[in-house]
């Protein structure tokens, strides 16, 4: 007991002593002076004028995965990489792309109309015009179908939607399914709407979320006008990402693959997205209940529920194609520890001109990588290999970077440090999730960077936000906190099969916040809509990179591995007082809500007129033994403390190359203990224990997903024995770190 109390103080003790000073994580202070003038000199290799070039080139056709633009692309890619100085190839695999053979939508009652189902070209965008080579307005990897039946209007589609629809007595089995986007990832919109029984789903852009309501319509702001809509996949990436023909293997040529019928990731029902002009006029055929006020949207209509009298006709038939799909790897070798990678990634590919979509971040990417390799002109090198990776397909469902994680695993689990991911880019605010253990390195990073707009670090900005806009707690922690909190990465970019399945720590970066729009996933997604409204001068495009290269070329050079756990402890403590919290509240609704039952006074709380059907009884919430869990963060503090004390006391040069691949190889390998190879209940491709994508939120991340979901979805024996699983992975983790200490003990005695 006195053992465990006197290093929790010292921890706390460490962590007050590291929040009041500036060191360089991972370098002495002699090494930390050397790598800031590295970093000036990587500052003067970045031009916005190229980010901008490149941005024009590269966006300048579209170039969606299987297409001839987008081998062009990829192809100029390793002309560039390989120029720079990188050892660059090209790998391909072999996928599944559906695309429209048919598109077919009509209301066929109480009037008729068809869907237009297209984007007019505009003479203020010079690529919007490009039918030749543009994806039609659909949803990949929707299945085939022909269904006629009445509409029902279900507001985000979510699973509370359908409870709240259920209250008011509407069925919505052999119905279509009327959506709007937002309210999670697209793609859990159909997965629900088929478990309560629809046989289609239709999405369509509201303007009160993307539209008009918020600003001003493309061209002449930089909303979503009437005719805009977003196309994407609606793959159940929940159960697994990647190409849905081989989950868990490489999608090469000689690769074992299911039948299409038997993979599990295709919708289950046929799911169309639409522009708002086509919704209006479903909507105003549609009867029934009002809908209740949150439901509501932008149209001058009065919003409805349905069944009917609207009655539609959806006929969607598909080409079911394998196509070739093209990673470019480029890659600087390490002179100390070539075996120790720093994987850097964003994609190439786009659902049309994707000028911010993501060419915005790859030209960032760009231009770091070629500032990386001018400062090998000068002699330098990195002390661990740095791997340059633009991934394609990711539109799809994070298929080249899949694809290339699940081919390689082995060798990815065995060498690679960190993997840092970007994607879209604009004017604004940082932004930055990931794993806690990377915490500390973001924010030493974003104190650096100075903001181009404020002059002010980028880190000083965030914290101003997060002071006017944060929650209560979000606007405490922007005062007493040194370091902002990294969000923890649900899934929706590339770093999902590195981070959740390989269990890599991983981070994803960008900026943003002031260059809102609507042209997401649509043919407005173009250089003249980027330089209008993106990004006009590229500024941020430099932010990006200059951000990104500290990070890289910090972890590539530090004498001793830029990770720290305290921040670990801080985040998972947190995680572990939500679900405890959860727990009570369910138990205390529950109770509530029986009561309420039993008392006969259940009532419809946004019209007081009209009596709900009363839900059924909820089993009475039990007691979970969170004890485990409790004692597992316990050991974990006692671990970090003797870590952070042992390495406070290790002389820098005391231990020898050898020692040090030893211990960083030890350290980047304590995200892994984070994982199970089981995976998680259910979707057992997702492996990581603290962060992954919700089963009903897709890109919305569950913490503690184990005992989390098992406790929403009131599984309580399920519950139990996560909160042991997870309680154990934590030991595990401990466990990792207590090797550190020894290893370094060794010689701090």
């Amino acid at each position: 007991m006195f053992r465990t109390s006197f290093l929790v103080y010292a921890l706390l003790y460490s962590i007050a002593a590291f929040s009041a000073g500036d060191d360089m994580l991972g370098f002495s202070r002699s090494q930390a002076d050397g790598q800031r003038q590295l970093e000036k000199q990587f500052d003067g290799h970045l031009k916005q004028e190229e980010i901008g070039n490149w941005i024009k080139r590269l966006s300048a056709r579209p170039h969606h995965l299987g297409s001839a633009n987008d081998r062009e692309n990829a192809e100029h890619l390793v002309e560039l990489f390989e120029s720079w100085g990188y050892k660059t190839r090209m790998e391909k695999y072999r996928v599944l792309f559906p695309t429209p053979r048919l598109r077919l939508l009509e209301l066929v009652a109480p009037t008729s109309y068809q869907a237009k189902l297209q984007e007019p070209a505009l003479p203020e965008d010079e690529t919007s015009g490009q039918l030749d080579a543009q994806l039609p307005i659909y949803n990949a990897y929707s299945v085939d179908g022909d269904v006629s039946a009445e509409l029902v209007y279900v507001n985000y589609g979510v699973p509370e939607d359908y409870e709240e629809l259920e209250r008011r007595g509407i069925d919505v089995r052999g119905k279509i399914v009327l959506a709007r986007y937002y309210g999670s990832w697209r793609g859990i919109k159909p997965k629900v709407a088929a478990e309560k029984g629809a046989i289609g789903t239709i999405i369509y852009s509201d303007p009160a979320d993307d539209g008009f309501v918020p600003g001003d319509v493309y061209p002449k702001g930089p909303f979503r006008n009437d005719r805009g809509a977003q196309r994407g996949s609606v793959m159940d990436m929940p159960l697994y990402p990647g190409d849905p023909l081989t989950p868990d293997v490489g999608a090469t040529r000689r690769a074992k693959r299911l039948k299409i019928e038997d993979a599990e990731t295709l919708t289950k029902i046929p799911v169309l997205p639409i522009s708002y002009s086509d919704a209006l006029p479903l909507l105003q055929s549609l009867g029934g209940p009002v809908a209740p006020n949150s439901w509501k949207g932008g149209l001058p209509v009065t919003y409805h529920l349905g069944p009917g009298p609207a009655k539609v006709h959806l006929k969607l038939e598909f080409n079911w194609d394998m196509v070739d799909l093209y990673n470019v790897i480029a890659v600087l070798e390490g002179v100390s520890y070539p075996n120790q990678w720093v994987v850097r990634g964003n994609h190439h590919d786009a659902w049309v001109n994707g000028a911010a979509d993501p060419i915005s971040g790859l030209a960032a990417l760009m231009a770091e990588a070629k500032a990386v390799a001018a400062l090998t002109k000068s002699g330098w090198q990195p002390q661990r290999t740095i791997v340059y990776a633009a991934w394609d397909g990711e539109e799809q469902g994070l298929i080249g970077s899949t694809e290339w994680a699940e081919h390689h695993a082995n060798e990815l689990q065995n060498k690679v440090v960190a993997y840092i991911n970007t994607d879209s880019n604009g004017r604004g605010f940082f932004r930055a999730g990931g794993s806690h253990t990377l915490e500390k390195l973001v924010n030493q990073v974003a104190r650096e960077v100075v903001d181009p707009q404020v002059g002010e670090s980028v880190s000083k900005r965030l914290k101003a936000r997060i002071k006017l806009t944060g929650t209560a707690e979000q606007r405490k922690e922007a005062v007493t906190r040194r370091n902002f909190r990294l969000y923890p990465l649900g899934s929706g970019s590339d770093y999902t099969p590195f981070l959740q399945h390989l269990g890599i720590a991983s981070l994803n970066l960008g900026y943003g916040g002031e260059n809102r729009g609507g042209s997401y996933h649509s043919i407005y997604d173009s250089y003249d809509h980027y330089v209008r409204f993106g990004d006009p001068q590229f500024d941020y495009g430099v932010t990006l990179a200059q951000t990104g290269g500290r990070i890289v070329l910090r972890l590539a050079n530090a004498d001793y591995l830029p990770f720290e756990f305290e921040g670990f402890i801080d985040n998972i403590g947190k995680y572990v007082r939500e679900v405890v919290k959860l727990t009570d509240k369910m138990r205390e609704d529950t109770d509530r809500l029986n009561r309420t039952i039993d008392e006969g006074t259940f009532r419809l709380a946004l019209d007081p007129t009209k009596s709900l059907t009363a839900p059924k009884r909820e089993d009475p919430v039990p007691h979970i033994a969170f004890a485990d869990l409790h004692n597992a963060m316990e050991i974990l503090k006692v671990s970090v403390g003797d870590y952070q004390q042992a390495l406070d006391r290790l002389d820098r040069q005391a231990l020898n190359r050898n020692e040090r691949d030893k211990l960083s190889r030890l350290i980047y390998q304590s995200e892994r203990k984070l994982t199970r190879d089981q995976g998680l209940p259910r979707r057992p491709w997702y492996k990581h224990y603290i962060y992954a994508p919700g089963f009903y939120t897709g890109y919305g991340v569950k913490t503690l997903p184990g005992i989390r979901e098992a406790i929403e979805e009131r599984k309580w024996q399920e519950a139990d024995e996560q909160v042991r699983i997870t309680a154990g992975v934590l030991k595990g983790f401990a466990s990792q770190i207590d090797k550190a200490t020894q290893l370094i003990g060794k010689q701090t005695k």
